[in-house]
């Protein structure tokens, strides 16, 4: 049965990769990009790619927390539902440290952004059937801290973006106990995968690009993982694939957990 999924931050690497894969079984598929002309050149990379026409997308600019909002808007506006919701965007080097916000680039984009746009698409994601929401989190992940989520401290860009994604996987775990029918996975995707995030961080790679798509994929719509909520998928893991593992021990203190969604309320204004 076809579906509709959403991917964020899908005009390259391991989410162009995993569009593609999942364009190729019929489902109706909507990227995301920050560049109108780079999103619909991808479109049509896609459509020629998959034989598949049902293939659009949105436009925002992640670091810009009202450019989130306003693509929500027209998400709302143009579906009538959602089965799947990869939340894929990140960064990880930038040639700018904070946003016009005041907020860490890497806090703006890998953890507020997909928070803000879910939140905002729990109406469509609540009518989408067996829906899914796989969030990118990291092998990299560190203590939050308050001053670092709020862009009061400035701290490197290593470890802003393991503060985020830890951020984002503490997240992931709140919002799979408040929904019953919407499952919610984090997935580290793969360490040192062959894109061009990794390759500007490290200048090296580990492993093909394929490796996180591959999972991307059947986190999205293999049976093997229905029903599953609440956990976090380690790519670095297992053999010949990831396995379920623990995540930092601080995923699952409910004390900070509690913290974090307080905290991030104050800084979004909800």
């Amino acid at each position: 049965m076809s579906k509709t999924i959403v991917i964020t931050g899908s005009t390259d690497g391991i989410g162009k990769l995993a569009a593609i894969q999942l364009a190729k079984d019929g489902h109706e598929i909507y990227l995301h990009g920050r560049n109108p002309e780079k999103l619909d050149k991808v479109i049509a990379e896609v459509k020629e790619a998959s034989n598949n026409m049902n293939i659009d997308g949105f436009v925002a600019d992640f670091s810009d927390i009202n450019a989130v909002r306003s693509m929500s808007k027209d998400i709302l506006e143009k579906l009538s539902k959602i089965d799947v919701l990869i939340n894929n965007a990140g960064i990880f080097k930038s040639p700018v440290q904070k946003t016009k916000d005041g907020l860490d680039i890497r806090f703006a984009v890998n953890y507020f952004a997909p928070y803000v746009l879910t939140n905002a698409l729990l109406p469509l994601l609540e009518a989408g059937e067996h829906t899914r929401i796989i969030n990118l989190s990291s092998a990299a992940q560190s203590p939050v801290r308050i001053g670092a989520l709020n862009g009061d401290a400035s701290i490197n860009e290593s470890e802003a973006y393991a503060q985020s994604k830890l951020a984002l996987t503490m997240w992931s775990f709140n919002l799979a106990e408040r929904f019953e029918n919407i499952s919610v996975v984090a997935v580290n995707p793969g360490s040192l995968l062959n894109t061009r995030m990794a390759n500007e961080a490290y200048g090296q790679h580990w492993s093909p690009a394929t490796k996180g798509s591959d999972v991307l994929y059947e986190l999205a719509v293999s049976d093997e993982f229905k029903g599953i909520t609440g956990k976090y998928f380690d790519n670095d893991k297992g053999n010949p694939k990831g396995i379920f593992s623990p995540a930092h021990s601080d995923a699952y203190n409910e004390d900070l957990i509690s913290e974090l969604i307080k905290n991030t309320k104050v800084v979004l204004k909800f």
